[in-house]
């Protein structure tokens, strides 16, 4: 990653499929895209307490899993963070 790649913009199709991806796991989740990225939001905020993280490549998903009482499956939270370093406490 060079200086200036920081200042490049997404593209369009960049942010369509982002838009994409977002709505799909929110409708898995019957939950709405702004909730979705609410959640996105609060986790972003409270990780970044603690360790400097890359946001753009920020990943949540909800899946469906197999509960452990075999009662079928279950939605699951899936977040896939990249950790550029972990904060020293002062």
């Amino acid at each position: 990653m060079g200086l200036f790649d920081i200042f490049k913009k997404k593209g369009s199709g960049d942010m369509a499929k982002d838009r994409l991806k977002l709505i799909l796991v929110s409708d898995r989740a019957n939950c709405t895209p702004e909730l979705m990225e609410m959640i996105k939001n609060d986790i972003i905020n409270v990780i970044s307490k603690y360790m400097e993280i890359d946001a753009e490549g920020l990943d949540i998903q909800i899946t469906q899993t197999e509960s452990e009482g075999n009662n079928g499956t279950v939605p699951a939270l899936y977040a896939n963070i990249p950790i550029r370093d972990i904060k020293q406490k002062i």
